[in-house]
């Protein structure tokens, strides 16, 4: 089956419902390899900006599926750059978000913000109709053993960037906090945490915790009184504030090719059963389509806290 770049709709709490755009093939290229990732550990680190996909064939395949989706009388709110990496490697994501303004739907991109102390990194996030900043911590040690970055570059480095694009940016910025537990969810780091954000006046910032299969699996979520006392911490200091405790229970879109709609979304966005088995329902279809797939071992099947998911099987 080819790869395609283009994926979804996928529901999204903060988007919602989101074309998706994978501008980063697989296996995994980002400047992470956080521990709570859902796409698994970073097999290949970068830091270097570069060619993945034509600015061509991003565009073509976006035209290709709004026709599909419009067919079948879905909307898109959002196209997303949320790939399986760091959407910011892509030395032509500048130029893909002024090519993909001619279908007048809103553009967002989900970043690590480990490259915004790059110049043309900021400059080309400046396109973009929204942007969602990673801020997990403002604590160098802490950054080290959740984030796990490449060697090479700086957090201080990288929260002077997103002061800098914050001050400059026109659009509506987000940030995303993730809560681990027992590594970023004490009250003296999620105050530190909180202050920062709190300088770069973001529209919201989300709290979240692990709720897919991370990349190691002791990566947990917080208790729950630690997690509300984060959101009592950041409202306290007058940041609107939301957490995102739950694995989604949305529905998600599909063209009519319900095999490429499930395995192009699943490399990106773990999908449990329940939400496998609604897409499967609204396609006029049955599990019959999962069997064959995990026959065929194009993805598989992952238990996480009682709860079963599916992902792209990339060894394949």
């Amino acid at each position: 089956m080819e790869r395609k770049v283009v994926f979804g709709p996928v529901p999204s709490r903060r988007l919602g419902q989101s074309l998706g755009i994978n501008n980063i093939p697989a296996p995994k290229i980002c400047s992470y390899s956080c521990v709570y990732c859902q796409i698994g550990i970073t097999l290949n680190y970068s830091t270097e900006r570069r060619e993945f996909y034509s600015v061509k064939k991003i565009v073509d395949e976006v035209s290709d599926i709004l026709k599909k989706l419009k067919d079948k009388g879905e909307k898109v709110d959002f196209i997303s750059f949320v790939p399986d990496g760091e959407p910011t490697l892509d030395i032509n994501l500048g130029e893909e978000i002024e090519a993909l303004r001619q279908f007048n739907i809103r553009i967002a991109v989900i970043t690590n913000s480990s490259l915004l102390w790059k110049e043309d990194v900021r400059n080309d996030l400046k396109k973009a109709d929204l942007v969602s900043l990673k801020i997990d911590t403002v604590n160098r040690k802490i950054w080290e053993k959740i984030n796990r970055p490449v060697r090479g570059i700086s957090i201080d480095k990288i929260l002077e960037g997103i002061k800098k694009f914050s001050s400059v940016f026109n659009g509506v910025l987000l940030t995303e906090t993730l809560l681990v537990k027992g590594m970023n969810d004490s009250a003296d780091l999620i105050k530190e945490t909180g202050l920062f954000i709190l300088s770069i006046k973001p529209s919201t910032a989300y709290i979240g915790i692990p709720t897919r299969p991370p990349a190691e699996i002791w990566a947990l979520p917080p208790i729950e009184k630690k997690v509300l006392y984060a959101y009592e911490i950041f409202t306290g200091y007058g940041i609107k504030t939301e957490l995102i405790t739950g694995s989604g229970s949305g529905i998600f879109g599909f063209t009519g090719e319900i095999e490429e709609d499930i395995v192009n979304t699943v490399s990106v966005h773990p999908m449990s059963k329940k939400q496998i088995e609604k897409l499967l329902k609204k396609a006029n279809n049955n599990w019959n389509i999962m069997e064959k797939l995990l026959k065929k071992e194009v993805i598989k099947e992952i238990k996480y806290q009682g709860e079963k998911y599916y992902i792209k099987n990339f060894s394949k």
